[in-house]
């Protein structure tokens, strides 16, 4: 079942998605849709098959049932698993964007901070190098890393910096959709909550619709509208965030919110 009605364009929707690998099922019967300029959060245990249905979602993927549809410029919504291989790869690079939990894997290690933020522009045919730069440097200070170091490689700033800069690079492209796996999984505290406050910003600026998953119910309550808990594969309870957090039902949210509150 979907939740409620949004007013604005649905820029996501899955229905009965299913994945198996083997004798084990990692995501079972999953629907879901999302606004633009709505954040949901997918939350649950290692193991409960979270990280599977980001890659379905975001065409990584191919589910063994079901269908996802990914809105394209012209606010029409595409079955991508039903597209030609040119026309799938097209979308998604000009519509979504992956944002890793490994800054590393997001980030080309061997060329500048600049160029790693205007490259999906130059692959899309942007080709005038000042206009590039300045972009660059306009990024830069929009994630809060001074706009000198556009010519640093990614290996001399920190984790948390990284993690701007990969942020950056996905965003400079404007995506309508926004996929994000534990963005903040291994960064001290302080640097976790200055990435969230940053990417609510960005989210809200945009705007853009936004999957994150994540383990981390507080991350999910400072940045999701809605959430859906995820166990073995299956969603067993969705609701505004703050409703499903702060009265669980179902027996497996009620043990993901104790163990958090007793931590």
């Amino acid at each position: 079942m979907l939740i409620g009605l949004v007013r604005n364009p649905i820029v996501l929707r899955a229905q009965l998605l299913s994945k198996r690998f083997g004798g084990r099922l990692a995501c079972h019967d999953v629907s879901l849709e999302i606004a633009s300029g709505e954040i949901i959060a997918i939350v649950g245990e290692s193991g409960s098959g979270k990280t599977t249905l980001l890659s379905c979602l975001g065409g990584h993927l191919r589910p063994d049932a079901g269908i996802v549809e990914i809105q394209d410029k012209d606010n029409r919504l595409h079955p991508i698993w039903s597209l030609q291989e040119e026309q799938r790869v097209g979308l998604l690079r000009s519509q979504v964007g992956f944002i890793h939990q490994r800054p590393q894997d997001g980030l080309q290690a061997n060329i500048s901070a600049g160029a790693n933020i205007i490259e999906p522009l130059a692959l899309a045919g942007l080709r005038k190098f000042s206009q590039m730069r300045c972009i660059a440097k306009e990024w830069l200070e929009q994630v809060e890393i001074h706009p000198g170091r556009v010519d640093d490689l990614p290996g001399s700033f920190s984790g948390g910096m990284q993690q701007r800069l990969q942020i950056a690079r996905v965003l400079v492209k404007r995506p309508r959709l926004l996929l994000m796996d534990e963005p903040t999984g291994g960064l001290d505290v302080s640097v976790q909550a200055r990435i969230l406050d940053l990417l609510r910003r960005l989210v809200c600026d945009l705007p853009v619709a936004v999957v994150l998953v994540t383990h981390d119910l507080g991350v999910a309550r400072m940045l999701a509208d809605r959430l859906y808990v995820l166990k073995s594969g299956t969603i067993v309870e969705h609701g505004l965030a703050d409703q499903v957090l702060d009265d669980p039902h179902h027996p497996y949210t009620q043990l993901l919110v104790s163990s958090v509150l007793r931590a």
